[in-house]
Formats: structure tokens, C-alpha cells, sequence
């Protein structure tokens, strides 16, 4: 299969470009850095959309700008560009983020639960819009709400593991806050399965079926890395280190992966203990799945 990807260069788009060139598929790299033209699109069978403007900075006026704009905007031209080929690609894989539902406490999120009313629910909501464009084209559209990705050369996990390392690591505010994650081979298998399969279409909650607490979590990532996890970090220190930002971590969001298990996906590491035995090497931990 033809395969045009955007993100091409981020630590999720070398991995996943890896993969399927493995798979014997041919891949062709978009930048968004300008408007896209119809020309780099052209053949192909697919389109996986990834790019994006990191989210783990502090927000200032004009980083929510880049972050919201180079979504929506980024997609807006691909679009753009899509409208005019023919014939056009079957699919457009366009990622979005969990941060759709907002902090939503004990609440089960599943696909069809409502959006959240904060920045980046906003931005969420905006970025799905903007790709579901397409089905007007006559493609269909698959959208990843990708968690936590469990991968420590890239995503937000580096960033967590270096106070673990150095002895100080704790939970986050109270820790009873829910955590979504996926460990990153099961997220590159199943966006690779919602390119292939036909039936699926729309949001795809990309996460492990068993959440946890930030506060189990910690726990898990402590004794995956051999380390003490003694020292937690109060909510207002968040918020004075991050500023807005800090309600990414202080977010509680319990999703669900119900699509994904639906259409038969079996997830390889289905609890956060093997998935972080797997990552750091550590057969110790081990954690209760949760519904």
C-alpha cells in the first residue's frame, strides 16, 4: 500500500514508519511546514495524519496558538489538498488525543461520550472537525484518541521518569486522578489495523483497556525502575511550575477502548505491570486490571 504521512519525524512517525515498511508498504513523508500540494498526495492509498505542535510546554498566549493552529490549520491544507486529486486515498488516519473529554473524575469515557469545555478539549474538538472534512470526499475517517504513550524514547513519559530516576519521584496532587495510557507497540498496531479494516471509522479511543490512578501508577513506574516513590508533588506546585499546562496531569480521564475491542483488537499489554516490565525490563510489579 501507498502510505503519505505527516509527523514523519516526531518519535510516534519514525516508529510507525519503521513498521510498515517492514510490512513491505511504500511510504511517502508530507511536511506541513507549507501548504500542501495535491501532487504529494497523489497514489496514494492512504494518509496517516500526526503532525502537530507539542503539547508539553508552558502556554503561554502564543504557544496555545501553535498548538491549536498547526492542527487545525495543518489540516485544513491537507484537506485542501486531498479535494483536489483523484483518484483520492480510502482512508485518512488523523490522530487526536484523549484530552477530547476533559477531566471528567470516575466517569467511564467510551467513544461516544461528550467532548470537555477546557483548551485542549477545544483544540481536540476543532482538529476532528477539521479531518471530517474528508468524508465529504468520499474518505473514510479514522480518528485515534491516542492516551498516555508508554515509551520512554519519546512522548510524555521521558519527562516523568527522570524524577524517579533521581530518587524523588511521587504521585501527582492526590494521585486518585485517572490515568489512560497504551503501551506505544500496541498504539503503532492499531493504527496500522484502523488503516486496514474498512468497518472502522470515526473515534478510536487508542488506550489500554485497564486505566489506573496516578497514585497506582506511580506505584507501578517506581518498581519498574527500582526506585523510591516517596516524594509527592501538591497540585498548587504544578500549577506554579506548569501553569495551565498542569491540567494535563492533573486531568482524570478513564477511557475505554471500546471500538478497538469491538472490532477483535487484542491488546499485547493490556495492564500498566507488563507494560512496564516490557519497557525497563522489571518482572516485579504487577497491576489489578480495572474496568
Amino acid at each position: 500500500m501507498n502510505i503519505a504521512i505527516t509527523g514523519a519525524s516526531g518519535f510516534l512517525g519514525t516508529r510507525l514508519i519503521a513498521k510498515l515498511r517492514l510490512a513491505g508498504h511504500t511510504i511517502r513523508t508530507i511536511s506541513l511546514r507549507q501548504p500542501v500540494a495535491p501532487e504529494q498526495l497523489a497514489g496514494c492509498e492512504a494518509v496517516i495524519h500526526l503532525a502537530g505542535e507539542p503539547v508539553a510546554q508552558r502556554w503561554t498566549s502564543s504557544a496555545r496558538q501553535r498548538i491549536l493552529g498547526s492542527r487545525v490549520e495543518g489540516t485544513r491544507s491537507l484537506i485542501g489538498a486531498l479535494e483536489k486529486i483523484d483518484p483520492r486515498p480510502s482512508v485518512l488516519v488523523s490522530a487526536s488525543a484523549i484530552g477530547f473529554y476533559g477531566s471528567r473524575g470516575e466517569e467511564v469515557l467510551k467513544e461516544d461520550s461528550l467532548p470537555g469545555t477546557d483548551f485542549l478539549a477545544g483544540v481536540c474538538l476543532a482538529w476532528e472537525a477539521e479531518a471530517r472534512k474528508a468524508e465529504k470526499l468520499g474518505i473514510r475517517v479514522v480518528l485515534p484518541r491516542i492516551g498516555l504513550v508508554m515509551d520512554p524514547r519519546g512522548g510524555a513519559l521521558p519527562r516523568m521518569l527522570l524524577p524517579f530516576r533521581l530518587g524523588i519521584g511521587g504521585r501527582l496532587g492526590d494521585g486518585h486522578q485517572w490515568m489512560s495510557w497504551v503501551h506505544v507497540q500496541d498504539l503503532l498496531e492499531l493504527i496500522g489495523m484502523t488503516m486496514e479494516h474498512p468497518e472502522i471509522a470515526g473515534p478510536v479511543n487508542a488506550v489500554a483497556p485497564n486505566p489506573v490512578t496516578n497514585r497506582e501508577f506511580t506505584r507501578l513506574l517506581a518498581g519498574a525502575l527500582h526506585r523510591p516513590s516517596i516524594f509527592p508533588v501538591p497540585a498548587f506546585a504544578l500549577r506554579l511550575l506548569l501553569g495551565e499546562m498542569s491540567q494535563v496531569v492533573l486531568a482524570s480521564q478513564r477511557v475505554m477502548p471500546e471500538t478497538a475491542l469491538r472490532a477483535g483488537f487484542q491488546f499485547r499489554y493490556s495492564d500498566l505491570g507488563s507494560a512496564l516490565a516490557a519497557l525497563f525490563g522489571s518482572h516485579s510489579t504487577s497491576s489489578t486490571p480495572r474496568a
